[in-house]
């Protein structure tokens, strides 16, 4: 498959394209959409964070902060002066993103959220830097909000809740998911490398369903080729 990169304002459709040839070499050195900056509980200024997607070749990244997108829009400000100053070097693409937390089966999930408009009415509730209440507070609202906001929604690390994968990623596509978190590393290994039996699982239920698959190595710490 081949990818155009060659677009100011990477698009929900060019992500979904992507989301289609991500694989187990995909992430951490081509494409990574898990990461936290200081604006949540990441240890990575947005301008440092973009500063190692640069250097690391990463052809496209979204920056998820829980409920925030301050973040991304300090990344996004950087690399379009980063642009103006290298204007014959390839820029990775930068979506927008957020992790939102949310009730599903009686547990805790964290939804994440992709290429969906920040200024959207609809998902403002979402970008407060905290956890909603009540009825924003269930799964299908936050999925149904990212769709109305313009964007993608995907459940983050599905082998990491109290309650086993294999109800809950058919209970969040009942909910109108749209993919899946597929490639992860569960045990923080050095270098990072999405954990097999849990990828193989994932994988199965994303073909059976028909959902996108991602890769993100949910970096916490300095650097983003690890999660903490």
């Amino acid at each position: 498959m081949v990818v155009n990169f060659a677009r100011t304002s990477p698009s929900k459709e060019l992500l979904q394209e992507v989301f289609l040839s991500v694989n187990a070499q995909s992430c951490p050195n081509f494409f990574n959409f898990h990461m936290h900056t200081v604006f949540s509980d990441g240890r990575l200024q947005p301008s440092v964070l973009m500063e190692q997607a640069i250097a690391i070749g990463l052809k496209g990244l979204a920056i998820t902060d829980h409920h925030t997108v301050g973040g991304y829009l300090a990344a996004q400000s950087w690399l379009e002066d980063w642009k103006w100053n290298n204007p014959s070097t390839n820029a990775p693409c930068l979506w927008s993103g957020v992790e939102i937390n949310a009730h599903l089966l009686g547990i805790e999930v964290h939804i994440l959220g992709y290429a969906f408009e920040p200024t959207h009415p609809s998902i403002k509730k979402y970008l407060q830097r905290r956890i909603a209440t009540g009825a924003e507070y269930q799964a299908e609202n936050v999925i149904a909000t990212i769709h109305e906001a313009g964007g993608v929604a995907v459940l983050a690390h599905p082998a990491r809740y109290r309650k086993p994968l294999f109800d809950l990623i058919p209970a969040s596509v009942e909910l109108g998911i749209d993919g899946v978190e597929a490639f992860y590393a569960y045990n923080n290994p050095n270098p990072w490398k999405p954990s097999v039996i849990e990828t193989e699982q994932v994988q199965k239920l994303a073909n059976r369903y028909g959902l996108y698959t991602t890769c993100g190595t949910d970096t916490h710490g300095l650097n983003l080729l690890q999660r903490l």
